[in-house]
């Protein structure tokens, strides 16, 4: 596996995986109707525009061959920080560390591109297996509140990681290629 900045040529791509993630990991979470319904045209818009409009964000691609593995996008916020406003890796490979391989890369990123600036995120409270993943990585858990969707509105948590944490974590980037190092499903990771 390896990482690569992605562009608006991957959109679809990236769509497509955002979707089958949201309707793996919010099944319970969401209503059935909109993750089966509007999502997949609402995530192809979204990603269409976010990689056509917002210049200074970074998209990474975790590739397995030709497929796309998992994803992070990380944005520059107005606040001084960076929004790694998303992280998801293909259902199928969950607790394969390729979530692990992902947040380790926005780390680098963010020390690199922003020196000085924390990270953080917004998780769904009831996401509990992202929120062990961002726990068990430092994240700590900041103010929560909650966020629209189309007819629905859902609690969520922000973590974070002050600058010094960014940098420290930064190191802890895998090198070469990557391989999984147990079966999926044996240890929880964001997807």
């Amino acid at each position: 596996m390896r990482i690569r900045a992605g562009g608006a040529r991957d959109a679809g791509e990236v769509a497509r995986l955002h979707t089958s993630s949201w309707q793996h990991a919010y099944a319970e979470l969401m209503p059935a109707e909109y993750l089966a319904g509007p999502l997949p045209s609402e995530q192809h818009a979204l990603w269409q525009r976010r990689l056509t409009d917002h210049r200074d964000g970074h998209l990474a691609l975790l590739e397995d061959g030709p497929a796309l593995a998992g994803f992070a996008y990380l944005l520059p916020d107005p606040d001084g920080r960076v929004l790694l406003d998303n992280l998801h890796v293909r259902p199928g490979l969950i607790g394969s560390g390729a979530g692990h391989r992902l947040l380790t890369h926005a780390f680098d990123w963010t020390a690199r591109q922003h020196p000085g600036r924390a990270l953080y995120l917004e998780v769904l409270t009831g996401n509990a297996r992202a929120i062990a993943f961002y726990e068990r990585h430092g994240g700590t858990p900041g103010p929560r509140h909650e966020v629209d969707f189309p007819g629905f509105r859902l609690p969520c948590i922000e973590y974070a990681w002050p600058a010094p944490a960014v940098e420290a974590a930064r190191h802890r980037v895998p090198t070469g290629d990557f391989t999984r190092a147990r079966p999926a499903g044996t240890a929880a990771d964001h997807g």
